[in-house]
């Protein structure tokens, strides 16, 4: 088009001035990876500095870069990385890992059947548990998941001031009741008392819901749970001060809608776990079509 007609005549037709669109033409600059910049440094910066404190400061660069694509920012990868190099915005470090499974029990510990298999192919195939704590002014809260490791969903949770069994078994409950699963589901958790008792075993059974359980002090057999914690603590718990439990509980619910719908896995391919799980979906309807 432009190798056809003089510029001055494309800009009277559209009527755009000259000087304008020349202007607009030499402020275009390209990011060093290709794409034409056409967001300034102190918009793509207002964008970071927003996101940062939307997720709690859990993004590293890559994960950034692939949260302004998906908000329609369009920006290379180096230049995201060097805006928050150069403006101290960068991911919170994990804590470390403190144990909290009471494991010291008489009662009969289930096989492994996961075997650190963590990749199911489809949805309600696996889902794991476990159990962390939140401090507040008011004592201890503590939070049981269930996670759907096809699409690391939270898919049941519970948050009481006890770590009780009815807390693992409320998550277990109400992961059962949203997503209906069939029988032979795996139910994987660690060794913790909450998990072996009778209560929590015969809601599994009830469900046609098999009972898997991991090795005697090794995080690594419940990997996804504790990753989850990670990701919880850095950008919801770590540097924050909880008057009340119902203070706690609110901030962990916010976070929780925002890890199913929007938070973006590397792992799910920079999809959140709802994003992920519905794209499933659409390509089972598709093939069944």
């Amino acid at each position: 088009m432009k190798g056809r007609w003089p510029i001055t005549l494309m800009c009277a037709v559209l009527e755009v001035s000259p000087s304008g669109y020349f202007h607009w033409k030499t402020s275009q600059g390209r990011d060093s990876d290709g794409p034409r910049r056409t967001v300034s440094d102190e918009a793509v910066l207002a964008h970071l500095r927003a996101i940062h404190v939307q997720i709690g400061g859990e993004y590293g660069w890559p994960r950034m870069h692939k949260e302004l694509l998906a908000r329609g920012v369009r920006v290379g990868k180096e230049r995201v990385r060097l805006l928050m190099q150069r403006h101290g915005i960068k991911a919170k470090g994990k804590r470390r890992f403190v144990v909290t499974t009471d494991s010291k029990h008489p009662m009969p510990v289930a096989s492994d059947l996961v075997q650190r298999r963590f990749t199911p192919e489809a949805p309600n195939t696996v889902w794991s548990g476990d159990i962390t704590y939140i401090v507040t002014d008011e004592g201890w809260l503590y939070l049981a998941v269930a996670l759907e490791l096809y699409s690391r969903q939270i898919v049941g949770w519970s948050l009481q001031p006890h770590m009780q069994t009815s807390l693992v078994k409320d998550a277990l409950l109400m992961a059962c009741f949203r997503r209906r699963p069939p029988p032979g589901l795996i139910f994987h958790s660690d060794r913790g008392s909450q998990y072996c008792s009778a209560e929590f075993q015969s809601t599994l059974t009830a469900w046609g819901i098999r009972s898997s359980m991991s090795r005697k002090g090794d995080c690594w057999d419940n990997a996804p749970t504790e990753s989850l914690w990670g990701h919880l603590k850095t950008a919801c718990v770590h540097g924050r001060r909880f008057a009340t439990r119902e203070q706690a509980r609110a901030a962990i619910m916010d976070w929780i809608g925002f890890y199913n719908h929007s938070r973006l896995h590397s792992s799910l391919g920079y999809l959140s776990p709802m994003q992920f799980e519905q794209r499933w979906l659409a390509a089972q309807h598709q093939s069944a079509a």
